[in-house]
């Protein structure tokens, strides 16, 4: 059996016999031994056609990965016994002996030798699964269009300067990547007249972008390729640095694109939104990510399978992926990864199932490896970014609407995503005054209970809190007398002509003799001593102005 498997890797029957005769029939000590006697060895030069059998035979690179220098005659002694295997001078293993135990392993019993696994790659799954064109970019469809602002620039081959906002995980970076292959694959001839240069504002800075584009310029001159510079997280980089991108965009060196996750009206300069189009992309909706999550598990190239090392077959059902699709909150890229984590969930119990023979089994990712991957169900959420105003507004609008049930839910969904419980509850004390007003006076006092409540006992307790003053105030009385009354005086205080007039002169304090004989508080009727006498308290130009619209409030109409 060992003599069939040496001829087998190459080396004709009588030197393997003499080999075997020679090392007590150990497989591996003859290979040395054929390799290290090769080039002194007269017969097995007459026998292998007068040639010296070289230590790289065709059939062997089968079975070894030489990742050494070569074996010379003078690297490896020769065998001196049966029992002892050659040796280095230094008394080492020869770098073939102990790469051949490293990656070889002889099944004695069977004959037959098993290939080291395949390492599976280092990139991510959401990363090998990107887009290569437009047309394989999921959901997006507002701006992918065939008549859309980017499809027909391709098609003219006029690409504009963009900025592509939207949520983590929609499709920000694949959608700058695929503009240009897409390109390439319009272009005539299929070869690419754009290059593609990509940059990240979290590590990357005005030097990085000042030899992009001076490459760019060189490319230009040229005139084969145009560069598109896209800066990923564009909105980390401060003002002076985005003011870098103003003159190479506006004489055309590079094509600008840009991605952010933040508003970019609160957080990019206006002269660079003057020069580029804002493209806003929306969260991913669930039948989108399925779509994504099939195709990965279909891919034999780039999907699931090579995350294994022995590319393991990976089954996945439908409610898998309906519950990954349903919790991963429109974001494309937690949903592959934690596929990705499921499979290998799935593949470490199938190995310890079939005791590490899984050639001809397929690992199956239940319900339980997928909610063990996600933890959580994912929620969108920045406790300073664009989300956490959108939903605060949200909670503001459904109390003022008296909508109990959506005020809740708002609530919940601020406190889920980690915002801070002080913040709710200030808010909630300006509504009590903005939205309540004098409808119900003890609002107030409810809001300001909750502050004080929810810093008395913090998260998670005070969440019931603010439950409660949330649904007070949602279905409270409403009134908005005192925040309009107050916004109509300070716009008559800011717009009057001329200088405010002074305090009339009733109304003036006179604690000093000479105040008073200037007429400090003069003619002032004590309204508890005279309840009928009446007095003005206006400045004269403003006698009957009315700023407070309320029952109860004495006044005469404007």
């Amino acid at each position: 059996m060992a003599e069939e498997q040496l001829v087998s890797m190459g080396f004709p029957e009588e030197i393997a016999a003499e080999a075997l005769t020679a090392t007590g029939g150990d497989i591996i000590k003859a290979t040395e031994w054929i390799l290290s006697n090769s080039h002194n060895n007269k017969d097995s030069q007459d026998s292998c056609n007068s040639s010296p059998i070289s230590p790289f035979q065709p059939k062997i690179d089968r079975f070894f990965t030489f990742q050494s220098k070569p074996l010379t005659p003078t690297s490896v002694k020769p065998i001196v016994t049966n029992k002892e295997v050659a040796t280095h001078e230094e008394d080492v293993e020869s770098p073939f002996l102990r790469l051949t135990k490293r990656q070889i392993v002889f099944d004695t019993e069977q004959g037959r030798n098993k290939q080291p696994k395949k390492r599976p790659p280092h990139e991510p799954l959401s990363e090998r699964m990107r887009p290569r064109t437009l047309d394989d970019v999921v959901g997006q469809d507002h701006i992918l269009a065939p008549k859309s602002l980017l499809r027909s620039a391709i098609d003219c081959g006029r690409l504009p300067s963009i900025i592509l906002w939207g949520p983590p995980g929609t499709g920000k970076t694949s959608i700058a990547r695929a503009i240009v292959n897409t390109c390439s694959c319009s272009s005539e001839g299929g070869v690419n007249t754009y290059r593609f240069v990509s940059l990240s504002a979290v590590t990357s800075g005005v030097k990085d972008v000042r030899d992009a584009v001076e490459e760019a310029r060189r490319m230009k001159k040229k005139g084969n390729k145009r560069t598109i510079l896209f800066i990923d997280e564009v909105h980390r980089f401060n003002k002076a640095q985005q003011d870098s991108f103003l003159p190479v965009i506006e004489d055309g060196s590079v094509i600008f694109m840009g991605a952010t996750t933040e508003n970019p009206s609160f957080h990019l300069i206006t002269p660079l939104l003057s020069r580029c189009r804002v493209l806003t992309l929306n969260p991913l909706k669930p039948h989108h990510i399925a779509v994504l999550l099939r195709r990965a598990t279909n891919d034999s190239d780039k999907g699931l399978s090579c995350c294994m090392g022995e590319m393991m077959k990976i089954e996945v059902n439908d409610e898998c992926i309906e519950f990954l699709s349903t919790n991963c909150d429109g974001d494309a890229r937690v949903a592959l990864n934690a596929l990705e984590i499921s499979a290998t969930t799935a593949a470490a119990r199938t190995r310890m199932a079939r005791n590490d023979d899984v050639s001809s089994f397929a690992a199956v990712i239940t319900l339980d490896d997928v909610k063990e991957a996600m933890q959580c169900k994912h929620l969108a959420y920045d406790k300073a970014g664009d989300e956490h105003y959108n939903l605060i507004s949200a909670l503001h609008k459904s109390m003022r609407g008296s909508d109990a049930n959506a005020s809740i839910y708002w609530l919940a969904r601020m406190l889920e995503g980690g915002e801070e419980p002080l913040y709710i509850a200030r808010r909630l004390v300006r509504f009590a005054s903005e939205d309540v007003g004098l409808a119900d006076p003890s609002a107030l006092c409810q809001a300001v209970a909750c502050y004080q409540a929810c810093h008395f006992i913090g998260m998670p307790e005070c969440n019931v809190i603010l439950a409660q003053c949330v649904a007070y105030l949602a279905l409270a009385p409403k009134s908005i007398a005192v925040y309009r009354a107050l916004g109509e005086a300070q716009k008559v205080v800011r717009e009057s002509v001329g200088q405010n007039e002074g305090v009339p002169l009733h109304l003036r304090n006179a604690p000093t003799k000479l105040m008073k004989d200037l007429g400090y508080g003069r003619e002032y009727i004590y309204p508890p001593d005279n309840p009928n006498s009446s007095q003005t308290y206006l400045p004269r130009s403003l006698q009957g102005y009315k700023f407070l619209d309320w029952p109860n409030v004495a006044a005469n109409d404007r």
